[in-house]
């Protein structure tokens, strides 16, 4: 009973920050929202074992390029754990493997260099999410949208499957689905 308490809980969280708006007056800053976002992801993606090195390894939460978050993902996730596992930031640059991390978020200032970013990803089990335009049909896996002044995202089911990565149906509920057997969908 206390899990299900748990689960609503959470849920509801979920649906709050997914309806967010990113520009009333009294909305929280666009990259707050989107660092919530990252966080909760992690709640609804189930890595493969062979993503960590051991069972305590930390979740790594990546950074590609510019920082847009500031003090706003390290608020969010300190002290926080997700799958019995710690949770720990790392900025990634220029020329640095980046299959360690296991959501990696792409920044805009990398737009560039994003197709040589996401073959270099192939292969292993990183999570990729970015507001970059195109980032879904470049290869992406979750990209954050706004729509009527909202954050929402849309997820690249193909793209998350090749990388064994397992989104439960529950955040594909409220996301705008691209690829996998079905077409297109908004929700």
């Amino acid at each position: 009973m206390r899990r299900k308490s748990k689960f609503v809980t959470c849920l509801l969280i979920l649906i709050i920050l997914f309806r967010a708006p990113i520009s009333a007056e009294e909305a929280l800053p666009e990259y707050q929202v989107k660092a919530a976002y990252l966080y909760n992801f992690l709640k609804f993606v189930e890595w493969p074992e062979s993503a960590f090195p051991d069972p305590l390894a930390p979740i790594v939460i990546g950074i590609s390029g510019d920082d847009p978050f500031g003090n706003s993902l390290p608020q969010v996730i300190t002290g926080k754990t997700v799958q019995g596992r710690d949770l720990v930031i790392h900025k990634y640059h220029s020329g640095e493997d980046m299959r360690g991390a296991h959501i990696l978020f792409i920044s805009p200032s990398e737009k560039k260099r994003l197709p040589h970013i996401l073959f270099s990803l192939r292969g292993s089990s990183v999570l990729t999410v970015a507001d970059i335009e195109g980032f879904l049909e470049a290869g992406g896996m979750i990209q954050f949208l706004s729509e009527n002044d909202r954050v929402r995202f849309a997820i690249n089911v193909d793209a998350s499957s090749r990388a064994k990565l397992k989104i439960s149906s529950k955040l594909l509920s409220l996301a705008k689905v691209v690829g996998g057997n079905s077409k297109e969908t908004a929700n």
